[in-house]
């Protein structure tokens, strides 16, 4: 049985906001619906959805606006919709924190297929060694998905979440970025292999001293990444 989910659907289009509403309540979610930028978050915080579907080409407050301000308080899953083909764009978006993202015209069933992708992986993500492991600067708690940096918390995305987790659990190894895929993402969602790259870059910024002298997550050129750090 497939996870049901909340699902806020952010898009000007009167026509998209009706059929992606009828596809994922088909899907058993429950759905609610915004015309503009300037009240997702004023939504989000009474809704409190799991998966924010979110046009870019919003009046009032664009789409990178309000993902700008959403990551500043939540780590909800956000699947960006855009026009624009070039993939400068689109990466846009995921170098500020979304998770994903479908190019207009789309199939529905499409989107609503990577909200089901995002909620699997949502539920693999959580591991049977929940406890919290400790490393010289970093602790991470995958029970409660949380990690601290010198005691302070650090606010990242699912998807940097998993990332982290997943270099941690096989510190000194290497992991490509097909495997790092298949724990992120999950082993049936194909993806470009540089949106790894975007969302290293940022979990960087937000856990290396220096991102561009990484000393926990190093680079293994032509091969993937690994995670630098003993236990405490």
């Amino acid at each position: 049985m497939n996870a049901t989910a909340r699902v806020l659907v952010v898009d000007d289009e009167a026509g998209i906001r009706k059929t992606l509403r009828a596809y994922l309540e088909q899907e058993g979610h429950t759905v609610q619906t915004a015309a503009d930028g300037g009240g997702v978050i004023p939504a989000v915080r009474a809704f409190q959805p799991d998966v924010v579907i979110l046009d870019i080409m919003l009046p009032g407050v664009d789409g990178l606006e309000v993902l700008r301000q959403l990551r500043q308080e939540s780590s909800v899953y956000v699947l960006m919709l855009t026009a624009r083909s070039e993939e400068a764009d689109r990466l846009v978006g995921l170098r500020m924190g979304a998770d994903d993202y479908v190019v207009k015209p789309f199939s529905p069933r499409e989107v609503v297929a990577r909200v089901a992708t995002l909620l699997r992986r949502d539920r693999s993500g959580r591991t049977p060694e929940d406890q919290l492991v400790r490393f010289p600067r970093l602790a991470i708690d995958p029970g409660s998905r949380q990690v601290w940096k010198d005691d302070v918390p650090v606010s990242l995305t699912a998807i940097e979440f998993d990332l982290l987790h997943a270099l941690a659990a096989h510190r000194g190894r290497v992991l490509n970025r097909d495997q790092l895929i298949e724990r992120a993402w999950g082993d049936d969602y194909y993806i470009d292999e540089r949106v790894v790259d975007v969302h290293i870059r940022r979990l960087r910024v937000k856990i290396e001293d220096d991102p561009d002298k990484a000393r926990m997550i190093v680079t293994v050129r032509s091969v993937g990444y690994r995670f630098e750090a003993d236990e405490a």
